[in-house]
């Protein structure tokens, strides 16, 4: 255990950002076991650590450790809770639970024999954290982390603090909510670079590496989280690589899964499959018409890549239409529901309907569409129901 500590206190050192993610609330609720899911380089473990560090006794009080580590070769989680218990400890942070086999079941042990700990755990996006044996349903509260908003880009790249929004006082108040924040910064002075590289808050570590990191990435998902989660087939990688390439390059991917069958090589009902995996481990963002009762099975109508990021890694030709679209999924992807619209763009929370494009984009595609309005890039300041498209950058 004492390595276990030394490995903690040398991430604390290393830890180095003090701005927290709108996510980080959730780590302060009153309850004994917390489960944050996220796809990886989404900052699951940043936020652990930011955690540990406004504790009062950090040292003795927390401690840190990542599931992967090769202390859990010959030591079992319930033992290192029992003996961490035992000294005094309050908080756990447990990284990367889906390294550990049999993680849910000891965690639901840990929960109903240690009263006084407080367990928060991280895990993949693809990772089944209410597993119905070990019955964690009625014992954990789950959220889900993305990578950064324009706004949190912001705060980490330039220091910039600015409020969010909800969706409905962007939609009822946008004109004055932009003109407060034109008042303070320019948008477009930092928007392109954020829907190139702001998105995975590694980027701090380096701006020249970041496509390099971010391929990495890509391929630790596809070559390990999928075949590891998912029973991937990884003979597929390289066909799974192109279809990413296509999504990058389209405005938006309406799948014809026969033709991509018959264009990858991969059976309709495996890619079926894939496609729906893509999106479970965060690299893809797929569209219904109805968002409810999805099964594996289902084709989509359209296909994004998740993030703006992950389009300028793919493609060197980035159609400026898709990238406009998949910024807009992305940012309400996190606390709303988005379906395919028959009239216009997108449907949100089956009541608003939104047409996203260019400053000079019209509204005849959503003419007498109620609860209808534009998302539009280009420009600084909305009016009516024309909305700035970078503002829906501020929802998180």
């Amino acid at each position: 255990m004492q390595d276990l500590i030394q490995r903690y206190i040398q991430k604390l050192q290393k830890q180095r950002s003090s701005f927290q993610r709108s996510a980080y609330h959730f780590l302060e609720e009153n309850h004994r076991l917390i489960g944050i899911k996220g796809a990886r380089g989404t900052g699951k473990t940043t936020l652990l650590l930011q955690f540990a560090m406004n504790q009062t006794n950090y040292e003795s009080d927390v401690l840190y450790a990542s599931l992967d580590n090769f202390y859990f070769s010959n030591h079992r989680l319930y033992a290192l809770a029992e003996e961490f218990s035992k000294r005094g400890g309050r908080i756990l942070l447990l990284d990367e639970v889906h390294k550990y086999e049999g993680w849910a079941r000891e965690l639901k042990n840990i929960y109903d024999d240690f009263d006084e700990l407080k367990v928060i755990f991280t895990g993949s996006s693809l990772l089944e954290i209410l597993d119905a044996k070990a019955d964690l349903s009625r014992r954990a509260i789950v959220f889900e982390i993305q990578g950064l908003s324009f706004r949190e880009f912001l705060a980490i790249e330039h220091g910039i603090q600015l409020s969010h929004y909800s969706l409905d006082e962007l939609i009822n108040n946008h004109a004055e909510i932009s003109q407060t924040i034109v008042t303070d910064i320019r948008p477009f002075q930092f928007f392109k670079d954020y829907l190139e590289y702001g998105y995975y808050p590694f980027f701090k570590e380096s701006k020249e590496l970041y496509p390099q990191k971010l391929e990495a990435v890509v391929n630790l998902i596809l070559q390990i989280e999928l075949p590891q989660l998912r029973k991937f087939d990884i003979s597929n990688l390289s066909k799974m690589k192109k279809l990413l390439v296509v999504l990058a390059e389209s405005a938006p991917f309406k799948p014809n899964i026969s033709k991509l069958s018959e264009r990858t090589k991969i059976n309709r009902v495996s890619l079926l499959q894939y496609v729906y995996y893509l999106q479970e481990a965060g690299l893809t963002r797929n569209l219904f018409k109805n968002a409810k009762g999805i099964t594996v099975f289902q084709k989509p109508e359209k296909l994004y890549l998740d993030n703006t990021n992950l389009s300028y890694l793919f493609s060197r030709n980035l159609d400026m239409g898709a990238a406009r679209e998949t910024f807009f999924v992305n940012q309400l992807s996190h606390f709303h529901q988005i379906e395919y619209a028959e009239k216009g763009d997108f449907l949100v929370d089956g009541k608003f309907t939104f047409e996203v494009g260019g400053r000079n984009k019209s509204r005849k595609q959503i003419i007498n569409v109620p609860s209808s309005y534009r998302a539009l890039d280009d420009i600084e300041y909305g009016t009516g129901e024309a909305i700035p498209l970078w503002l829906f950058g501020f929802l998180y």
